[in-house]
């Protein structure tokens, strides 16, 4: 023990105790998904506070020469353990009462009980010294290891911080007509019980107008059940903003939801609103349940079998490599199913994980913030099958009962705090949108693998809009790049309109009987409605030198190896509330695409000449410039900063009403050339995912304005970050000057300007990048675009369950060998039923020939 004692002395000024703000990782290995609980338990690092699994620790300490661990180990308790620690004055767990993660009431984060045991250990000959042994030990020794020792233990892990981010669902508003309510004195008294619907005579859902005291079932739920919208329709009709649902009602509080301001709402003055139709609030009792506790029910029952349409089957758990669950982790469930389905993409597997020990060999000192190695960590886990093995029962200690659906499975706790990392959306423990976490994971992929092979081309292709002049005939062909082919829904395809007709009769009438119906489209109509021509009736014509009437098609200009599809189920109602359509759509197991080919300008076609649109300026304004011309300071004031585009503040106004950004709005109705309400909301869905979507209007050709940056002021910093992902220094330089010196703007900028860039001369001196970097040939002009037949057949897809995007819960089913297999967050199993009908997004791989 002198021995180890003499070794601890040496490395005395490497162990540090933790400080606030220090990130302590003891719960999760930095390199792999090992943790406390996982055979040979976690190493500590007591220097940099980095945690690492038995097989990594010694490739960290062969590195770094840190010598000093603290070894974590932990054993959950069994069942019974667990069931007599409640009699030993351990309160029993509370089920939730409040739609909320890590607040009082809420759901709580996983705790489970374990026998922990800790020790230091000193590498490379894995020495162990107990709390024990320090006792021996001088006192300056003992001192500083006992310190270091609790301050880990003591310290919330980051996991643990990242997992309960509180995140609270039922925070309601005052609302802004409760102040003022008006109540008509219709002598409409509410019995204080026996209520049913006025229109449909449903018993359950019922809520009351607190304006005229009408009575009327609540919103139809994305399963049919619920009520038939009575109460919505009658807000419609009259305006009349507020209902409170009956049942509800108790001396604390009720459930208030506003329908104009599309939320549950709290009503300061629901006492005297109630009294006014007769209710003493301080005798009412609740009957049903509240929207919240509805809410907290689904979330509770999301990870059972019978959400899944394959309820009526025994599904078969699956093990092994390539079948591996992920711990959801707080409404995560978007996450799992993207990267389930991407890490069965050759080219990811190829990227990340036949690299991994190269990625590992070449990791940053913090390997827990470099995208690389948690991309490449992450689908470790998922393909090797380390992982993949049944999650322990806790009542059956000696493993004699059958293999549970769920798996020990990954916790991707690093992976999602990284590429959520300054995200506003993908940050929270909120639910989020598949769709584009997909794109916002690619748009990542981009940016990290400037240099190098990179596994988003497997998505990329070339789009070709071809619009054609009605007047002149004359045609502009454009290309741009995308990763997701959005398939629009026309309902009124549908096949069984007389089905929904009737089932929609019997809802109204109230037959409670009555089955869910559900829209059948077929997908031939679907590729129709995305293939047909679009008419434009604003189309700025430059071989006529006005406005007409154009047609616009859409063709694919590439084939990617793998075909993305979204099927656009999320859509706004006339109200602009979002809402889902409830459709079955027969998405084929084979597609042939190869008649959307684009075919480029054909024999004989004319084009539409290169002449832009004349610019919208003040009257006032003498305009000395010349159209389209970008000459020097003097002669080019027809694109001066001072001159102010003349907007229509009526469209403008509307827009930011519907709750877009100022600056959008205002480029909307710029580009669109005062048009119109409709061709500015085209323009704003069409680039609502644009890195600078919200930037100030900055006019074509301004050499200074709002968005430059004088160079003379752009950080060192930022352009060495830029320029270290493969860019030029003259293009980190364009990019920061476009952006104010904020290096996320300019990156998102760059990787939305490539195009420019590659043609552009962005080198102050006059040269282009090719030339600034040693004469050598520039790259061809365009994205990096692979090509092949449009022939594909489908290998997984992604379904969802709710009313939105915003909330319900995300399940993938991929196809492995021939066997297709659901994959619903920890629980893995073969497919009996795969409901192909339902998804929401679906991934073709290209045939072989």
């Amino acid at each position: 023990m002198a021995e180890v004692g003499e070794i601890l002395m040496s490395v005395l000024s490497t162990i540090r105790v933790p400080k606030p703000g220090d990130r302590v990782h003891k719960d999760e290995c930095a390199l792999s998904f090992s943790s406390p609980e996982s055979e040979g338990g976690l190493y500590v690092c007591m220097n940099s506070f980095l945690g690492f699994g038995s097989q990594y620790v010694d490739r960290y300490h062969a590195r770094t020469g840190q010598r000093a661990y603290l070894h974590i180990t932990r054993i959950r308790k069994t069942k019974k353990e667990d069931d007599n620690s409640a009699g030993s004055g351990h309160p029993p767990k509370k089920k939730p009462t409040r739609l909320a993660i890590g607040i009082e009431g809420g759901f709580d984060v996983e705790q489970e009980l374990y026998e922990e045991d800790v020790k230091v250990v000193i590498l490379p000959d894995r020495q162990e010294v107990t709390s024990e042994d320090l006792a021996t030990m001088p006192d300056v020794v003992r001192e500083r290891v006992s310190l270091s020792m609790a301050g880990i233990m003591a310290a919330d892990s980051v996991s643990h911080a990242l997992q309960v981010q509180q995140w609270d669902g039922e925070v309601r508003q005052e609302s802004r007509h409760a102040a003022d309510l008006k109540q008509l004195d219709n002598g409409v008294k509410i019995p204080p019980s026996g209520w049913r619907c006025e229109v449909c005579d449903l018993q359950e859902n019922i809520w009351m107008n607190l304006t005229d005291g009408k009575l009327l079932c609540g919103r139809r739920y994305f399963d049919g059940s619920g009520g038939n919208n009575h109460a919505l329709l009658h807000f419609r009709e009259t305006g009349y903003p507020i209902a409170v649902k009956l049942g509800t009602i108790t001396p604390d509080g009720a459930d208030v939801y506003s329908y104009d301001e599309d939320d549950m709402v709290l009503d300061s003055k629901l006492p005297e609103h109630l009294a006014h139709f007769g209710i003493n609030m301080m005798t009412m009792e609740k009957t049903e349940r509240t929207m919240t506790e509805l809410e907290i029910a689904v979330n509770q029952r999301v990870g059972e079998w019978e959400v899944i349409q394959e309820s009526g089957t025994t599904l078969r758990p699956m093990f092994g490599a390539g079948l591996t669950g992920m711990k959801n982790l707080g409404n995560s469930c978007y996450l799992n199913s993207v990267m389930q389905v991407l890490f069965t993409v050759p080219d990811f597997q190829n990227k990340y994980v036949s690299n991994i020990d190269k990625i590992i060999d070449e990791a940053p000192s913090d390997p827990t913030q470099d995208f690389k190695t948690q991309v490449a960590k992450l689908g470790y886990g998922l393909l090797s099958g380390e992982y993949s093995k049944p999650a322990p029962d806790p009542g059956d200690e000696n493993g004699a009962s059958e293999p549970r659906g769920d798996q020990i499975g990954i916790a991707p706790r690093m992976f999602k705090a990284l590429v959520g990392r300054g995200h506003a959306e993908f940050s929270t423990n909120r639910q989020q949108d598949a769709q584009e976490f997909l794109l916002h994971f690619i748009n990542m992929v981009e940016r990290n693998c400037r240099s190098g092979s990179n596994p988003s081309e497997a998505f990329r292709f070339l789009v070709e809009e071809r619009i054609v002049c009605q007047q002149s005939q004359k045609a502009k062909y454009t290309q741009r790049v995308d990763y997701i082919v959005q398939l629009p829904v026309p309902m009124d395809q549908a096949t069984n309109t007389e089905e929904l007709q009737e089932a929609e009769r019997r809802r109204e009438e109230g037959d409670s009987s009555a089955t869910t119906v559900r829209a059948q489209i077929p997908f031939t109509a679907c590729m129709a409605a995305l293939s047909e021509p679009e008419i434009l009736t604003d189309f700025w014509s430059s071989a006529v030198q006005s406005k007409t009437t154009a047609t616009k098609t859409t063709r694919f200009a590439s084939f990617p190896d793998h075909l993305v599809i979204q099927i656009k189920k999320f859509t706004f109602g006339l109200d602009w509330v979002p809402k889902k359509l409830d459709v079955s759509i027969d998405v084929p197991d084979t597609l042939d695409l190869s008649a959307l080919r684009a075919t480029g300008q054909q024999p004989g076609e004319e084009l539409l000449p290169e002449v832009a649109p004349p610019p919208l300026m003040t009257p006032d304004v003498e305009v000395k410039g010349i159209l389209g011309f970008h000459g020097n300071e003097e002669d080019d004031s027809l694109y001066s900063p001072l001159l102010s585009p003349v907007l229509d503040d009526s469209t403008v106004s509307q827009l930011c009403e519907m709750g877009f950004p100022l600056e959008a709005c205002r480029k909307a109705v710029y580009y669109t050339g005062n048009t119109g309400i409709d061709a500015a909301m085209n323009w704003i869905m069409s680039h609502m995912d644009d890195p600078d979507f919200a930037a100030p209007l900055v006019l074509p050709g301004c050499s200074s304005g709002p968005g430059t940056t004088p160079t003379e002021s752009l950080s060192e910093e930022h352009l060495a970050t830029i320029v270290s992902m493969g860019f030029s220094r003259d293009q980190a330089t364009k990019a920061l000057r476009a952006t104010s010196n904020v290096l996320e703007r300019a990156v998102d900028w760059i990787f939305s300007h490539l195009d420019d860039l590659e043609s552009m001369d962005v080198s102050e001196g006059g040269r282009s990048a090719a030339e600034s970097e040693g004469g050598r040939d520039p790259a061809p002009p365009g994205p990096r675009v692979k090509d092949g037949e449009g022939k594909y057949e489908l290998f997984a897809f992604v379904s969802h369950m709710g009313t939105s995007t915003m909330c319900g819960h995300y399940v993938c089913h991929i196809k492995k060998d021939q066997q297709w297999v659901i994959f619903n967050d920890q629980k893995v199993c073969a497919s009996e039923k795969p409901p192909k009908d339902l998804g929401y997004l679906y991934f073709y791989r290209r045939v072989a020939e």
